[in-house]
This record gives C-alpha cells, structure tokens and sequence, in this order.
C-alpha cells in the first residue's frame, strides 16, 4: 500500500509551521499548524524565534509556513532569515491567520494578547497552542475555555512547558509509583539570570505581575504533583531588589508566595528575576515516605572543573537552555494530537486552575492580606480569583 503524505501548516503570531502526516484520506493535501510572534523577545533571541528553529529543526510532522511581528526590525530580519525557507512574513496576526490553508497557530505574544489571538484563530477554525497564562484576565481565560469547548474538533491547548521535561516527568513517575509516599509539601521556584536591558521592566507591564506570570510554571507544578486539588488559601510577599521601575506596575523582581490546598497539602514558591549566577529553577516534593527533588543544583552540562580555589560548575544562562527539549516534546506531542486526532496531552482547563491560584497570589501580595477559598474553591471574599 502506498503512503501518502498531508502537510499541516502552523501559525502564530510571530512563526508558523507546518505539519506531515501519514493518511489514506488525501493526497497532496496542505495543513498549516502554526504562526508565532516575534515580538517576546530580548534583542535577537526570541521566543518565537527559538520555536520556529525547534519545529523547523525537530518537528518532522510539521511546517513552518508563515510568521508575523509589529516590529520593523523584526519584520526585517525574519524576511533575510527565513527566505530560503518559503516562510510568509506577516505584520499582522490577523491577515496571518487568513494565510491560505492554514490549520494551527502557536501563540507566542505577551500575555496581555493571548486570549485575543487565541479566540481569533479558533474562529477561524483553527488549532492553537497558546503559551502560558491563557490570560493577564481571569474572565478573558474562562472565555478562550469557554469557546474551545464549542469548538472540541479543534485541539487548543495552554503551554505548559516543565510537564514535557524529561526530569519532571521522571519526578512524577516516581509520585505515581509511589515512591516517596503520599506528597503533601511542595517547594518549587523559578528564578531568572538578572536583565540590565531593560526587557524585562517592559515585558513586567504586559504580563500581570510576578505570580501570574513567573510563578506560573511552579503553581502548575504544584497541581500536576498533588492531582485534583482546591487552594484553601494564599498569602504572598515580594520585594524590590533591582528594578525600581516596578513600583509604578505594582509589582517587585522577588517573590515567595504560599498556597494551602485542602487537604493537608502546602506549596510553597520562590520566584525572582535577579539572580547573578543563572537561570536556578529546581523542585522539591516531600511525602510521606521520602521526597524527590529535580534540579536543586543547576548545571549547564555535566563538567566539574577542580582548582585551587574549589571546585565550580557552570549554570544554565537562560530557560531556554535547561527547557529547549520540553519545548521540542511539547510541540511534536501536540501536532501529533492533531495528526492523528487524538486529545491534546494538557486540558485547557488546567491553565484556568493555575491562573487563579496566580491572581490569588498576586491580590495576596498588593493586599497582605490572606486570601481565603471554600472547599468549591470560590474566593471567600468574592475577589478577582474566584472562578
């Protein structure tokens, strides 16, 4: 039996891809999967940039077919670098999803746009990953949920990245197995190599605070370890080490914020984007009968250099450099949801449980006050958090 071949086209609001599959339906058919932004960006290394060159590079399933920014200098560069390529270059996402047989779009814009871009491309009848937080607006969220589940022949799925590490699943395999008893304190944290661009005070802006944004990853962390949890309450503290600028956004570079689920079960998170040694992101789940960690001490690869000093190692510089392979699992286990219609390997809804949890934090922080849930898990005090 011949094999024939379906490319799947994606687009996002800055990259886009395209996707081959294997079928017996149709024959030279076309599929666009994704476009991307190249606005998130700091100077030349993009996060959209970085996804086009892992699904150019390590999707086999998919094609890049088109890409969009607002920016001139961006526009520019990705026409020079991705010619050879027949990528279209778009300054604008909405003329972007229009492209011709296009099928999915990975959104990759700051976070205040993604509800938008999102809702834009289901309408028009397209697949869509969506980076992480669905939303800076816990009701823009509710309302991308909302108008997937109208749509459950698309695959729409929020990004949640560290569930694809090869280690964080290791860890969880370890949790389900029951090696470590049952989990009941969680210790997580995400801190970033300090910005002196500039970048960072201005991506601060559009990405509703330090909990809903950087701590995001390690309150899905929190869920994705402890299972079908409800927070009973958080409280929150930051501080302002090195951006000053931030005072006027209502928002600090440290944070730690503490979550009591019901249950008996405690997470607690450390985020910071001003570390002087690198991007330190580590885990810690203590049970019942043992813990397992992951990451606690960085490391860029595994040499130890020896002098008369000590002994030293180096640190990965970026999240790029510790996650690129979740990235890459992450974007080749969802084409392959869409190739071979099966569901997306992250519910939607999920991005909708850390979110709260997220502005809970951050109401906790800009209040110190201790914000309180029921066991439905509605703010007690009706506050911005409650879904």
């Amino acid at each position: 039996m011949s094999t024939i071949q379906k490319k799947y086209y994606i687009a996002n609001s800055v990259q886009t891809i395209r996707t081959t599959q294997n079928t017996s339906k149709f024959q030279n058919g076309s599929f666009q999967a994704r476009c991307q932004n190249l606005n998130r960006s700091r100077g030349a290394r993009t996060h959209g940039k970085r996804h086009v060159r892992t699904l150019l590079n390590r999707v086999s399933e998919a094609q890049v077919v088109a890409v969009c920014s607002t920016e001139q200098s961006e526009l520019e560069w990705a026409r020079n670098e991705y010619k050879d390529w027949g990528i279209q270059v778009y300054d604008s996402y909405d003329q972007m999803i229009q492209h011709s047989g296009l099928q999915a779009v990975w959104v990759s814009t700051s976070t205040d746009v993604h509800a938008t871009q999102t809702i834009a491309a289901i309408e028009k009848g397209l697949n869509v990953l969506c980076e992480k937080p669905l939303s800076t607006n816990m009701e823009e969220a509710k309302r991308v949920v909302e108008i997937a589940n109208k749509n459950s022949h698309l695959k729409v799925m929020a990004g949640f990245s560290r569930r694809f590490d090869a280690s964080y699943r290791n860890a969880k395999a370890q949790i389900t197995e029951d090696a470590i008893g049952e989990p009941f304190v969680i210790r997580s944290q995400t801190c970033d190599l300090i910005d002196d661009t500039g970048f960072f005070v201005r991506y601060a802006a559009k990405n509703g605070g330090m909990f809903v944004d950087c701590c995001i990853h390690d309150i899905d962390l929190s869920l994705y370890y402890f299972g079908d949890v409800i927070p009973k309450a958080v409280w929150a503290v930051g501080t302002i080490a090195h951006h000053p600028e931030l005072k006027e956004l209502n928002d600090v570079d440290n944070g730690v914020g503490v979550v009591e689920y019901w249950g008996g079960k405690i997470a607690y998170f450390y985020c910071s984007r001003t570390q002087a040694h690198g991007h330190d992101v580590c885990t810690e789940v203590v049970g019942t009968k043992g813990k397992v960690m992951v990451n606690l001490v960085p490391r860029l690869d595994n040499v130890t250099l020896a002098q008369k000093i000590g002994i030293s190692h180096k640190v990965q510089p970026e999240y790029w450099e510790r996650f690129e392979d979740a990235f890459a699992t992450e974007a080749n286990e969802f084409v392959a949801s869409i190739v071979n219609n099966t569901p997306v390997p992250l519910k939607l809804e999920l991005g909708l449980m850390s979110l709260k949890i997220g502005w809970a934090l951050q109401e906790a922080l800009l209040t110190g006050e201790r914000i309180r849930f029921n066991e439905k898990g509605e703010q007690l005090d009706g506050g911005s958090a409650s879904l």
